[in-house]
């Protein structure tokens, strides 16, 4: 569904209709700031966030990240793959004055990575698949940690206490075990509305609340819904509407913005290609390595160096997130063409090349799991 709305985008943007595109998505509604666009940017994608979050939640309690032995490789590992890429790219844009990008080929888009694995089929290792799901999700809190730090325009005293009173609000309500999840709506428009007047991007609210939700019922209280089954409710909400709609309303760019208009955009677009198709992988195997050979973490028995080397080059698929990161890092126009065009480009040639290194030369025999 993500693949398909990104070619109807892609398509809708240049047919001879191509007009109409900029139209239905950018064109003002209530006021010049609300556009169809911005509803789901800021406010569709808070249930996306919602998910990332009781992800993140759940593999603290019980997954990848619950305990120090067992997340030390993986969050070594994802630390390489998002700091390499933003290295490789302040290197080569940050000279000319374009280092706000540099997160933007930081993250992991885990829909195609695994959609990639999926098409490898069973001859990859399970081992594989764990290790490429946490670093998606240890992507995923760097990403929320980084729009929080660094794309944040100032912290409003009136709109943090707004968001921290919401916060309050959600656990009085936890430990007066109301089930309801429509009771819970009202603390989340307050904490949305307080971090957009806070300065905070408000997609923010999705993370906090599924960080906040219980994954075990309390003494003396009714049980809540776990995590995971909250997770799996608005998967597909998120799968088959979110995401889709998130990649139609900003995947469409007409084919001249894949050729650079300026020197400024042309260095944007290589440094953001390089950083995702190179800068992922060269990471995530560096780091790997060099925290096995140190003693600080080791590898499941089961997972070779071979895939190892998959999941750095599933990496450098950046796709939602990096789209994501683009609209804040930038407000020129062809900037943001430029680099969303980069981003576009770099995925389908990471994903390209982790499936050819997957099928023919790291596991091209293998039939069982």
């Amino acid at each position: 569904m993500l693949l398909l709305a990104t070619v109807v985008a892609l398509a809708w943007a240049n047919s001879p209709w191509r007009g109409t595109y900029a139209l239905f998505w950018h064109s003002p509604l209530v006021n010049e700031h609300v556009t169809l666009q911005r509803i789901v940017n800021d406010g569709l994608m808070t249930v996306f966030f919602l998910v990332v979050g009781l992800e993140i939640r759940s593999e603290l309690h019980d997954g990848t990240l619950s305990s120090a032995k067992r997340a030390v490789v993986p969050v070594i590992a994802a630390a390489g793959g998002v700091v390499t890429p933003a290295l490789i790219y302040l290197a080569i844009a940050g000279p000319v004055g374009l280092g706000r990008g540099w997160a933007v080929p930081t993250p992991t888009d885990i829909a195609f990575a695994i959609g990639v694995l999926a098409v490898l089929g069973e001859r990859v290792p399970r081992p594989v698949r764990v290790l490429l799901l946490a670093l998606a999700v240890i992507d995923d809190v760097a990403a929320v940690l980084v729009i929080a730090l660094f794309y944040s325009s100032g912290i409003g005293g009136l709109g943090l206490l707004a968001a921290a009173s919401a916060v309050g609000l959600v656990l009085l309500f936890q430990r007066l075990a109301i089930r309801s999840p429509f009771a819970y709506l009202l603390p989340a428009a307050i904490l949305w509305l307080g971090l957009l007047q806070a300065g905070v991007h408000p997609t923010l609210t999705g993370v906090i609340l599924g960080l906040l939700s219980p994954t075990a019922p309390r003494a003396n209280q009714l049980a809540l819904s776990s995590v995971r089954r909250v997770e799996r409710a608005l998967h597909p909400w998120v799968a088959f509407g979110v995401m889709p709609l998130f990649a139609l309303a900003n995947a469409g760019l007409p084919v001249d913005s894949f050729i650079p208009r300026t020197a400024e955009s042309a260095t944007l677009m290589w440094a953001v290609a390089i950083a995702l198709v190179l800068g992922k992988p060269l990471g995530i195997c560096i780091f790997t390595w060099v925290t096995a050979r140190s003693g600080l973490g080791r590898l499941p028995a089961a997972l070779t160096w071979r895939g190892v080397l998959l999941v750095g080059c599933l990496g450098g698929i950046g796709f939602t997130m990096s789209l994501f990161l683009t609209n804040l890092a930038f407000s020129d126009p062809t900037l943001i063409a430029a680099s969303k065009s980069a981003v576009l480009m770099a995925s389908a040639v990471a994903g390209t090349i982790g499936f050819l290194i997957g099928r023919f030369v790291l596991f091209p025999d293998r039939s069982l799991p």
